[in-house]
């Protein structure tokens, strides 16, 4: 009896140690290695042993679950195959060399939860499909070199909590449904091309931590509605076209004190209200 169980154990391990992920998984992860130049990384990959052994690649049940290749010089562009990855949860590629567009076919990534491709060469405008990966929380694409315009199916994504796409060349305004985002804590818009309005919706984002949207090109009045996000901590918004009068609260919190730049390119302080701390006590 012993010897049978003995025998069962044996043959539990190899079954575990032989196990495979898909035909498809493995063809985009070689496809990733491949169109990334993976013979120059700094952590390569030995496309002739078992995936679970393949630098960066996290493994359950069989599927790949996460990439993880920070500063490893990836160089290239991203394939369309990457999308094949169903079951992909974290996709992090942080400070690497990738250009190009993200594929569209991202948007098929229903599982991933963390996508971060910062500090990289990426062009183009972030496809709208990106709103279809439902269970994203954290979108990080900042130093890079975005274009086009904000896609709206973002603003789908509800439990979206960090949206970072600073230092860009992104443009047109903050589309209306990310004023839905009730889950954001940061939004981190700064140093982009972006124009319009900051709508008064702004107030519905109440989980919002961190507002950075400095250094652009929007314009109008600050809306008081501003106040009333509790859970605000941090906010800059200065270095844009607004105009009109602050409260004293909105000008303390932004770290840059309302300093705004005029049609003529020139930097001012926005006014702030006299004798009136808070928004409120002025719509009374």
């Amino acid at each position: 009896m012993k010897s049978i169980f003995t025998y069962l154990a044996i043959v539990l391990v190899s079954v575990s140690a032989f196990a495979e992920i898909s035909p498809a998984e493995k063809n985009a992860l070689v496809k990733l290695y491949k169109a990334t130049k993976g013979t120059q990384w700094t952590n390569k990959w030995d496309l002739k042993s078992p995936v679970s052994s393949w630098y960066g690649v996290g493994i359950q049940n069989d599927k790949v679950i996460s990439i993880k290749l920070i500063n490893n010089n990836l160089v290239g562009q991203l394939p369309s195959e990457i999308g094949d990855l169903t079951n992909l949860e974290v996709l992090n590629l942080f400070r690497n060399t990738i250009s190009g567009s993200i594929p569209t076919s991202i948007g098929n990534l229903k599982s991933l939860t963390t996508l971060n491709i910062a500090f990289n060469q990426v062009s183009g405008s972030l496809p709208e499909t990106l709103g279809n990966a439902s269970n994203l929380k954290s979108i990080e694409l900042h130093m890079n070199r975005l274009t086009g315009v904000l896609p709206v199916s973002v603003g789908n994504l509800a439990g979206l909590e960090t949206l970072s796409l600073f230092n860009n060349e992104i443009e047109g305004t903050i589309p209306t449904s990310y004023y839905q985002l009730k889950s954001l804590k940061e939004l981190l818009l700064n140093s982009n091309k972006l124009t319009g309005k900051l709508e008064k919706e702004v107030a519905n984002l109440s989980s919002l931590e961190t507002l950075s949207l400095f250094e652009n090109k929007m314009e109008g009045t600050v809306p008081f509605d501003l106040e009333k996000l509790r859970n605000l901590k941090e906010m800059n918004i200065s270095y844009n076209m607004f105009n009109g009068f602050v409260s004293k609260n909105l000008s303390k919190l932004d770290t840059l004190n309302m300093t705004m730049v005029n049609e003529q390119g020139v930097a001012t302080t926005l006014k702030v209200s006299i004798d009136k701390n808070s928004a409120f006590a002025a719509d009374e």
